[in-house]
């Protein structure tokens, strides 16, 4: 198994029709997505972060913008006809390529346009192709909306032990 590349690049249409284009996160991409995450609704941030802060700053950006490009990648999805960023995803696998956490933030003005949908798809296309053999996305009990749409998408519940306020979703693959 090779490394991505650093600079994928991804053109995916959302059931919508609405054609993104996809490339891997840089750390120049640092004040583009503190951008973006004040268009993301308060509630889709404190799902996305799990926390109730105000404002993405640095510390929660870092960990976007300094991918490795194997164990970890993030992906900025732009609005192809704009350019506008639209959604970003990141996929974070533990170091023996087992399992792989997977998180998506799509902006307001783009949710139910198949935007997140997309993502998912391409997060664990790539978790796939990279041998992992399960992702999970840790979602808080009251992200209905991300829970369906990760149901529809195979993934299945499980308890998050410790916080009864998360859930996780799972799904796995045949090893190659």
């Amino acid at each position: 198994m090779t490394a991505p590349a650093q600079d994928i690049e991804h053109v995916l249409i959302t059931r919508s029709g609405l054609t993104l284009s996809v490339r891997s996160a840089v750390p120049e991409d640092e004040r583009r997505l503190e951008e973006f995450f004040e268009q993301v609704s308060e509630e889709d941030r404190r799902f996305r972060f799990l926390n109730a802060q105000p404002h993405v700053g640095h510390e929660q950006l870092r960990p976007i913008v300094e991918a490795d490009h194997f164990r970890s990648e993030s992906f900025l999805a732009f609005e192809a006809e704009s350019g506008e960023m639209v959604a970003s995803g990141l996929l974070a696998c533990d170091k023996p390529l087992e399992i792989a956490e997977i998180a998506v933030s799509v902006r307001s003005d783009y949710r139910n346009r198949g935007v997140g949908w997309a993502m998912l798809d391409l997060l664990a296309g790539e978790a796939q192709r990279r041998g992992v053999r399960e992702v999970i996305a840790i979602e808080d009990r009251d992200n209905h909306a991300a829970i369906e749409l990760e149901r529809e998408k195979g993934f299945e519940p499980r308890a998050f032990e410790g916080d009864p306020h998360l859930v996780i979703l799972a799904k796995s693959f045949e090893p190659a």
